[in-house]
C-alpha cells in the first residue's frame, strides 16, 4: 500500500474522503478504489459519499458493510432496486444471480429495463449500472438459474441472500440452500397492490409455513402483475433487514411477516406460526 494511509489521513476533511480524493489515491498508489475505501474505514474516515449514513450507521456499521457480501437472486422488479440499494449503501461485494434478458414488459417496473437494454442481460445491466453509482463495489454476476443444484457454489463466501424470485418453487430450494449454508435469507414477493416480507434464519422453515398450501405455479403474481410503485418498496424493506443482518442492529423480522397493502395503504405484521396480527 505504500504511503496510502498517511495520504488518505492528510486529505480527509472533518473525517470525510472525498470522492475527488479517493480517485487521485487509487491512480497515485495504483490500487482499486475499493481499497482506498477499505484504508479509509479502517481508519474511521468515512468515504464522503456515506456522510448521509453517519446519523444512522457508525463507521464502524460502514466497515461492516463494506467487508460483507450479499447475494441477490434474480434481478428483475425487487432485485434491480435490491441491488442499487445495496451498493449506495457500501455493501462492498454483491453476487446477482439471473438467467433472463430484458423484455418490453419490463420497462414499467424494472430498474435497469430501458429501451436500450431489451435483449440484453440483467445481470449485465446491473454491472454496468453499479459501475457508474459506486465503482469502490464489486458485482459478481452469474448469468445462470439457480437451483438446489448450483445453489451452494453460487451462495459460497455470502452472508446473506436476498430473494428476488419470481418462482416459489426456486424460493423453496433457495431457503433449502440457505440453511444448508447456514446463511440467513431476505425473502420478499410482490403481486399488484400487494407484497410480503420476512426474514428466515437457519433452522426456522418460514418460507415452509408461508407457502404451505402452494399447489405449483407462479403464485398469485401472475394473476394481479406488478406496477412499478410495488417492487421499490419491498426490495427497500429487503434492503433494510439486510443492512440489521450485517451491522447486527435493530429488529429483523424473524418469525414475523411484513404484509402490505398499498391499496388500502396499511400494513400488519403476522406472527407466522401463532397467526396474530399487528397493524404497523
Amino acid at each position: 500500500m505504500g504511503t496510502l494511509p498517511i495520504f488518505v489521513r492528510d486529505h480527509a476533511e472533518s473525517q470525510l474522503l472525498s470522492w475527488q480524493r479517493q480517485v487521485e489515491a487509487a491512480d497515485r498508489f495504483g490500487v482499486t478504489l475499493a481499497q482506498v475505501e477499505g484504508v479509509a474505514l479502517e481508519r474511521g474516515i468515512l468515504p464522503a459519499r456515506y456522510q448521509r449514513n453517519r446519523k444512522a450507521l457508525s463507521v464502524t456499521d460502514q466497515l461492516a458493510l463494506f467487508h460483507s457480501c450479499v447475494a441477490v437472486i434474480g434481478c428483475g422488479g425487487l432485485g434491480g432496486y435490491v441491488v442499487e440499494e445495496l451498493a449506495r449503501l457500501g455493501v462492498g461485494r454483491i453476487v446477482i444471480i439471473d438467467p433472463d434478458l430484458f423484455e418490453e414488459h419490463n420497462l414499467n417496473r424494472q430498474l435497469f429495463s430501458t429501451p436500450a437494454n431489451l435483449g440484453h442481460s440483467k445481470v449485465e445491466a446491473a454491472v454496468t449500472r453499479v459501475g457508474q453509482i459506486n465503482p469502490a463495489v464489486t458485482l459478481v454476476p452469474a448469468q445462470t438459474a439457480f437451483s438446489s443444484k448450483n445453489g451452494a457454489e453460487l451462495l459460497h463466501g455470502c452472508l446473506v441472500a436476498v430473494d428476488a424470485l419470481d418462482s416459489i418453487q426456486v424460493r423453496l430450494e433457495l431457503a433449502d440452500v440457505c440453511a444448508g449454508l447456514n446463511i440467513p435469507l431476505v425473502h420478499g414477493a410482490i403481486a399488484g397492490w400487494y407484497g410480503h416480507v420476512t426474514t428466515q434464519y437457519p433452522g426456522d422453515d418460514t418460507l415452509q409455513s408461508i407457502y404451505r398450501s402452494w399447489k405449483g405455479g407462479k403464485g398469485v403474481e401472475e394473476k394481479l402483475g406488478n406496477p412499478s410503485f410495488t417492487p421499490a418498496l419491498v426490495a427497500s424493506l429487503e434492503v433494510a433487514e439486510v443492512c440489521k443482518l450485517l451491522t447486527g442492529h435493530g429488529t429483523p423480522l424473524r418469525g414475523r411477516q411484513l404484509m402490505i397493502d398499498l391499496f388500502s395503504m396499511e400494513m400488519h405484521v403476522l406472527n407466522i406460526h401463532e397467526g396474530n396480527r399487528e397493524t404497523a
